[in-house]
């Protein structure tokens, strides 16, 4: 009776242990075919200017191409600080795994930060949460361009700048990063503002703004490739040297 009891106790426990593994399994599966999806959205890709089309001699060259601007890579997140005033998240994804300096990196929920560091297997990313964090962000409903920054005191706040006044802004509005960003995909979500405020020393509002991703409990995320960012850098730095 008793050995009997022992053998189902062993049983359960060994598949429990197999349960466990394969859910992990499974959601490795489910966290690459969301980096796949997000891919493929809209926002993750660039159509063509149409306004003139390539002609060569008298062959017709069609010039509408739709070309794949952004790629999301899965990424497991192995340390995260939340309560210093310069906090970072590491990453178990690096060179080796197609990860390089000043990528995005996003959660399901929003923007997280900016790779800083690369090692063959590992990122290091400054977290908006970062007293040198800084992007340039918009309210959702199309007006108002100003800075998110952290001003280092509670952890489920950000701060937008430079927000004109002659902006309508109340609480309740989204806050997503700017369409002129070259390295967050546009409309990605930062947060919501929670209180409006006017900047005494200048004609602008300053607004609170509650972190759409909860920063204390990070468990994965998504890095984010653009794939043109290399030729907007040759482009830009062309123009410099000009």
């Amino acid at each position: 009776m008793i050995s009997g009891e022992i053998a189902g106790d062993i049983n359960r426990r060994v598949n429990n242990v197999e349960e466990y593994f394969t859910l992990r399994k499974e959601n490795q599966k489910l966290r690459e075919q969301n980096a796949f999806l997000l891919s493929q959205i809209p926002s993750g890709q660039i159509l063509a200017d149409t306004t003139f089309k390539s002609v060569n001699d008298t062959a017709y060259v069609d010039s509408v191409k739709q070309y794949l601007q952004y790629q999301y890579f899965s990424a497991k997140v192995i340390s995260n600080s939340v309560f210093l005033q310069q906090n970072y998240l590491t990453l178990h994804r690096g060179t080796g795994q197609g990860v390089a300096l000043n990528m995005a990196v996003m959660g399901t929920d929003g923007i997280i930060g900016t790779v800083v560091g690369v090692s063959q297997n590992m990122s290091l990313v400054m977290s908006l949460l970062h007293k040198q964090s800084k992007v340039i962000a918009v309210l959702k409903k199309g007006s108002g361009l100003g800075e998110i920054t952290w001003d280092g005191k509670d952890p489920r706040y950000l701060v937008l700048r430079k927000i004109p006044k002659t902006v309508v802004t109340k609480v309740g509005d989204e806050v997503v990063s700017s369409p002129y960003s070259d390295k967050f995909p546009p409309g990605s979500r930062i947060g919501w503002v929670e209180e409006v405020r006017q900047d005494s020393e200048t004609n602008t509002y300053i607004l609170k703004v509650r972190t759409a991703v909860d920063f204390s409990n990070v468990q994965h995320a998504f890095i984010v490739k653009n794939l043109l960012g290399e030729e907007i850098e040759e482009i830009k730095n062309k123009q410099i040297k000009e």
